[in-house]
C-alpha cells in the first residue's frame, strides 16, 4: 500500500549586489543541504504552511511572489511516496539575519545561484534553482 506525504517550503532568495542568492539549510538529520520546508498540518494551506516552515526553520518572515509554484515528488521508502510544493520568496524584513531552528537544522548560508547549485544535495533541488534563477530573471 502506498503512503503519501505532503511537505511544502519556499526558495528564499535575495539580491545582494548583481548577484541572485538563495538561503539554504544543512539538516541535522543526514547533513544534506536543501531548502526550509516541512509536513503540512490539518487545516492549512500550501501557502500557510510554507510560511510557517521558513519561518519555524529559519526565524524569517516572508512574503510569496506569485506565479511560481513548483512540485517535486519522490519515494522516500519504496512505500511512501512524498509530495513538495516549493514556492518562491524573499524576506520581510531583509536587514534580518537568518537564525538556525536547533532541533532540525545545523547551518543556514546564503549562496549565489552558481554555489548553491553545487551544494544542493539532490538533483531536483539543482533543477528548482535554476527554474527559480530563470522566473526572476524574466520578472525585472
Amino acid at each position: 500500500m502506498l503512503k503519501r506525504e505532503k511537505s511544502c517550503g519556499a526558495l528564499v532568495f535575495r539580491k545582494d549586489q548583481d548577484s541572485l542568492q538563495f538561503l539554504l539549510l544543512k539538516s541535522q538529520f543526514g547533513g544534506h543541504w536543501s531548502f526550509p520546508k516541512g509536513h503540512m498540518e490539518s487545516g492549512e494551506s500550501e501557502v500557510q504552511t510554507a510560511l510557517r516552515e521558513v519561518r519555524e526553520e529559519t526565524g524569517l518572515s516572508i512574503h510569496l511572489i506569485g506565479g511560481f509554484r513548483q512540485c517535486v515528488e519522490y519515494y522516500t521508502k519504496p512505500n511512501i511516496k512524498k509530495q513538495v510544493v516549493y514556492f518562491l520568496g524573499s524576506s520581510i524584513d531583509p536587514q534580518m539575519s537568518p537564525v538556525p531552528q536547533e532541533e532540525e537544522v545545523s547551518e543556514l548560508q546564503w549562496m549565489d545561484s552558481e554555489k548553491a547549485r553545487q551544494m544542493v544535495t539532490f538533483e531536483n533541488d539543482r533543477r528548482l534553482i535554476s527554474k527559480a534563477t530563470q522566473f526572476l530573471q524574466h520578472r525585472k
